[in-house]
Formats: structure tokens, C-alpha cells, sequence
């Protein structure tokens, strides 16, 4: 059986109510010919919001499969797509901010849960506390802002108390928003930061379609033994021997796969088609 076949003219939901199915669909229709609906009035914000106000419950891949469980729950179909987003400090490179997209399927017919991924330094996510409309503007141009929008928050008392406006996509909305912020603010700034939600933000949509395509792929790779999707890698080990003394280096050697339906097992040499590491990776030949 050809791993089309498990998803052809079936109806995938998209857990989203910020028009991520714009990027998502186009993918699931060309590549397995699934027909995508989104839940009407479907709150996604109960799983965590980017402004704070709700944290997001467990894990980015936990949240994820809540969104898509509830959908299932929602619209009573078997077959359910959601991503989460998350964005940080690079780990390697602290001064670059980095997202993490992941988009899960759930298929409950076919018992299957497989995972896509978006490691991406490409970001506009950014914050700032401004004094000013001049530094206001500053902030909102770096940004790319409108194509990008903006969410201005900022105190309406001195007991902490205060007011998050979101969606700010017009200069009117933004001339408004950090206006209003300005003159009610105790110590007369506001906190801007962009909005990280995928309809007001075109950078992040790209890598969540870079994740859904990352999804795809690994549906793609079928398990030798059963041929069931998502033959998948679980562990990748170290150990690729330096060019010159062959002694094994911290560089991947090989990765494990293994099926989550049937348990077959595989370890696949040089994932990254090199035999050697260079020397510079080697702690005996560049100590």
C-alpha cells in the first residue's frame, strides 16, 4: 500500500483560529490529496497565548495535541492537524532570537501521530519599551511592521494593572494604541512587542509551512517492514570518526529509526553523506 493511500480524500482538520490553514492546506492537497476544514469558533487561546495572559499547558508538543484532540472532539472527524509555536534565545548564538514551529497529525484510524519540525532563525520577534511615538516608529519599522503587526501593552495604574491591544496592523491602529498607551501609562511608555500570531505575522507563517512540508516528508518514509508512515529517526548517535586520526568525534555518526506501529528498528550510517569529520571538530587534533 502506497502511504497515499491512508489519506486521500479524507478530511483533515486544522486546529487553528489564525488562518494557518492558509499555508497548511495548499501542502495537504497537493502532496496526499486530503480536503482541510477548520473548526468554526474554535478558541485556540486556551492553550497559551504569546502575550501571557494564558500559559500554555505542558510541553509545545503536549499543547500541540491538545489543540488537535479538541478539534477531533469539536468536528467528530478522525484525522486532525495543529501546530504550536515557540520562540527563544538561539542556544548557540544568544544574541539571535530563534522559532521552533512544530506541526503534529493525529490519525485516529490508523493509530498514527507524526511530528514535523521548523528550526529557523529567521524571526522578527522582538519587544521594546518606548518613551515616544519617534521610538514607537523606531520599533515598528525594524519589525516590517504593517505587513507585520505589533501589540502595545502598558499600565493603566500604579498597583500593576494594565492593557494588552493586539492585532495593530494600520498606521491609525498604531498611532492610536501607542498614543493611548503614552498619555495613560503612570511613567508614560508602552511596551511594544510583534505579534507573534500567524495571521498578523508572515515570517513565522513561512516557517510553519516549512514545518508542515518537514511533516509531509516523514510521511513519506515508510517502515520497510510494515510500511506504515512515519518511519522516523528516535535517536542520533555521535561518534564520526575525525579525516585524520579517526578518532570519533561529538558529530552525528548515525541515526537510529524505529516504526511506531510495528517496533522495526534501523540504523542508518552518515546521515549527513559525510564519512569524516574535519579535523577542527576533533578534541585531539585542534585541542
Amino acid at each position: 500500500m502506497k502511504y497515499q493511500e491512508l489519506f486521500c480524500d479524507r478530511v483533515a482538520v486544522i486546529a487553528t483560529m489564525h488562518h494557518k490553514e492558509t499555508v497548511i492546506a495548499p501542502l495537504l492537497k497537493q502532496e496526499l490529496g486530503m480536503r482541510a476544514i477548520v473548526p468554526q469558533n474554535f478558541n485556540t487561546d486556551i492553550f497559551g497565548t504569546f502575550t501571557r495572559e494564558i500559559n500554555r499547558p505542558g510541553t509545545q508538543i503536549a499543547a500541540a495535541k491538545l489543540k488537535a484532540e479538541k478539534a477531533l472532539e469539536i468536528t467528530g472527524e478522525n484525522l486532525a492537524i495543529a501546530s504550536e509555536g515557540s520562540f527563544y534565545p538561539h542556544p548557540v548564538l544568544p544574541y539571535l532570537y530563534a522559532n521552533r514551529e512544530i506541526v503534529i497529525l493525529l490519525d485516529k484510524i490508523n493509530n498514527l501521530q507524526i511530528i514535523g519540525e521548523e528550526f529557523s532563525t529567521e524571526t522578527n520577534f522582538n519587544h521594546q519599551i518606548v518613551n515616544s511615538l519617534s521610538e514607537a516608529y523606531e520599533f515598528a519599522h525594524k519589525i516590517g511592521f504593517p505587513q507585520h503587526g505589533i501589540v502595545v501593552s502598558f499600565e493603566i495604574s500604579n498597583n500593576g494593572q494594565s492593557e494588552t491591544l493586539k492585532g495593530i496592523n494600520t498606521e491609525n491602529k498604531f498611532l492610536e494604541a501607542v498614543n493611548l498607551a503614552l498619555a495613560t501609562a503612570p511613567k508614560k511608555q508602552a511596551h511594544l512587542e510583534t505579534d507573534m500570531r500567524a495571521l498578523y505575522n508572515p515570517t513565522r507563517l513561512k516557517n510553519i509551512a516549512k514545518a508542515t512540508q518537514n511533516l509531509l516528508n516523514k510521511i513519506s518514509s515508510c517502515c520497510p517492514q510494515c510500511q506504515i508512515p512515519g518511519f522516523d529517526v528516535i535517536e542520533r548517535i555521535p561518534g564520526l570518526p575525525c579525516e585524520i586520526c579517526h578518532t570519533p568525534t561529538t558529530l552525528t555518526h548515525k541515526f537510529v529509526y524505529q516504526c511506531q506501529k510495528c517496533g522495526f528498528r534501523e540504523e542508518k550510517l552518515f546521515p549527513h553523506g559525510q564519512k569524516f569529520a574535519d579535523p577542527a571538530q576533533c578534541m585531539y587534533c585542534n585541542p
